[in-house]
């Protein structure tokens, strides 16, 4: 029997087909399996390489193209090459994929004259490529674009509007509380929600619209030749395929909205970068009006100059940190009864270029909004430690952001000062407005008796100005709190704002907490408070905040100040 298996036979066994190529003549001779392999072509076709080549994809010199650059890439002798290319019949007709391996030897001129090789069906390896290509460039979940390809997709789209001179709309979708179903129902419901949207939004797309996923709970979508007026019709057909129905899960059925932002390019958007940032403004802004809303980017005059502005100041800001020009100012805070200095509060200021101060209600609301703060604060608690440092009889106050009460570095920050200066603790008073204390109370308590562990005391800013009840503040377990300016500053002349001052002195009393009085003004004011029993006052009329020290230092302690270093 194995004398029997010619060649010829073995590779109809294995479904493949040899051939010899006379590139001389073009003349093509076949062995094997040709016939399953080349099923439905006339013989005629197969006879030469060029009848062949009319019937290949995606380019018909696929194979003449593969030995010129295996030519080029090794040089003239025996070179092998590999190739894979379709071939049908008719534009009707399936394709069929062929692998193809073979060798070309040269001729007198060292340029191939004879080629050898194998072919054979290579349809489930082409599957498995296309697939892997699919999942490289489509999400798992919904089948749609994934961000990268989105993007390019974006990209591409913006380019070719602003070649043609047409306008495209650029919209992010978002799922309006999508955490709230996670939350309630589990990941897998969520994920159900997020794959049935996506096939709703998919369904009001018109041909050549391209929708992907742009993160965990947004899609992005790409609908070219769309004008502003297009784009809103279009998110009216968007929004009433989403809300329209509920969402059947496997837990029941989901109630579902999306908001959306959209921007227009190249108009409003030169690139795909400036149309994902101007989008996701636009979002923003339609989630903060309600859910299941729209809001289309446009221009903003004001917006871009406040951004302009957020830049300088973010820029002199960090400058300041660097080039130590963050300084303090000292507000002393004495006794209502004696009028002795009890302890100074600390307040930030910043020196300019141009010799100008900053204070702190020009740079605290800023370098809040622009995730500042913290290094500020750092650099605030080093100089007051180094304060205390130098001058061992002050007691000084430092306010803190509410930031600040839940960052790590600043725990490290002034638990290694205080380990490292344990005297000092005792002299230093933290405080934090009454709003920080308002949103999470156990988080709240926490940072309080860490920093009484320390040795520190806590101060509550600006009491009355929010919704701090007496009870929270003896939970808390705060020593001082600090009565809002806004109540202090008319006493003397309103009867509402001495009820309520007198009414939290005599409260804080009882529980055993000191008061401070704000924006004390007059002799008659600061009168009041203390027959009122409260414990302390500062404003006008004691002194407001200067950056001269009021306590004298050695000339050490003040040089060793002069060249702290920054955080």
């Amino acid at each position: 029997m194995a004398s029997d298996l010619f060649p010829s036979s073995i590779l109809s066994l294995l479904g493949q087909a040899a051939f010899v190529w006379d590139l001389a003549t073009d003349a093509l001779a076949w062995t094997g399996a040709v016939e399953d392999l080349f099923q439905d072509i006339p013989a005629s076709t197969l006879a030469t390489g060029a009848s062949f080549s009319t019937l290949l994809e995606p380019s018909r010199s696929v194979r003449s193209d593969a030995l010129l650059n295996a030519a080029a890439a090794v040089g003239p002798g025996c070179v092998p090459y590999r190739i894979e290319y379709g071939i049908r019949v008719s534009t009707a007709a399936p394709v069929c994929w062929i692998e193809e391996t073979g060798v070309w030897f040269a001729g007198p001129d060292g340029r191939p004259s004879r080629v050898q090789g194998i072919v054979r069906i290579n349809n489930e390896r082409h599957a498995w490529d296309e697939q892997l290509l699919k999942l490289s460039q489509h999400d798992p979940l919904t089948g749609e674009l994934n961000r990268a390809h989105l993007i390019a997709a974006l990209a591409e789209a913006i380019e070719e509007s602003a070649r043609f001179r047409t306008s495209l709309s650029f919209m992010l979708v978002g799922i309006d509380h999508l955490a709230r179903v996670n939350d309630s129902f589990g990941f897998d419901v969520a994920d159900e929600v997020i794959s049935t949207i996506a096939g709703r939004i998919r369904s009001r797309l018109r041909a050549g619209d391209q929708l992907g996923r742009f993160s965990g709970n947004k899609f992005g979508l790409v609908l070219k030749n769309c004008s502003i007026d297009d784009a809103q019709i279009a998110v009216g057909r968007f929004l009433a395929a989403v809300g329209g129905e509920i969402v059947p899960t496997r837990s029941g059925p989901v109630s579902a909205t999306v908001s959306i932002g959209a921007v227009s390019a190249p108009r409003h958007a030169r690139n795909a970068e400036e149309a994902i940032n101007r989008a996701q403004e636009a979002l923003a802004a339609a989630k903060h009006r309600r859910s299941g809303s729209f809001s289309m980017w446009r221009p903003n005059v004001e917006r871009d100059t406040q951004r302009r502005v957020n830049i300088r100041v973010t820029d002199e800001i960090v400058a300041a940190l660097n080039e130590r020009r963050i300084v303090l100012a000292y507000e002393p805070v004495v006794s209502a009864s004696s009028r002795e200095p009890a302890f100074y509060e600390c307040l930030v200021r910043m020196r300019t270029d141009d010799g100008q101060v900053l204070l702190a209600p020009d740079i605290v609301p800023v370098a809040e909004r622009l995730g500042l703060i913290r290094l500020v604060d750092h650099r605030v608690l080093e100089l007051v430690v180094a304060e205390l440092s130098a001058a061992p009889d002050v007691s000084l106050s430092l306010n803190i952001s509410p930031d600040t009460t839940i960052d790590p570095d600043w725990w490290a920050g002034i638990e290694s000062l205080m380990l490292a200066h344990p005297s000092l603790a005792q002299r230093l008073i933290v405080e934090i407005t009454e709003t920080v204390a308002i949103p999470d109370l156990d988080e709240v308590r926490g940072f309080v008796n860490r920093l009484k562990s320390l040795g520190a005391k806590i101060a509550i800013d600006d009491f009355g100005a929010g919704y701090t009840s007496f009870r929270n503040l003896r939970a808390l377990g705060v020593d001082i709190v600090k009565i809002d300016g806004a109540f202090v500053q008319n006493i003397a002349r309103s009867a509402d704002d001495r009820a309520f001052v007198q009414t939290l002195i005599d409260l804080a009393r009882r529980l055993g907490i000191k008061t401070v009085a704000e924006w004390v003004q007059d002799e008659e004011s600061a009168q009041l408070l203390r027959d009122w029993g409260c414990d302390y006052i500062q404003g006008r009329l004691i002194g407001l905040a200067s950056q001269r020290r009021p306590w004298p230092i050695a000339a050490a302690a003040a040089a060793s100040l002069a060249g702290q270093a920054v955080y």
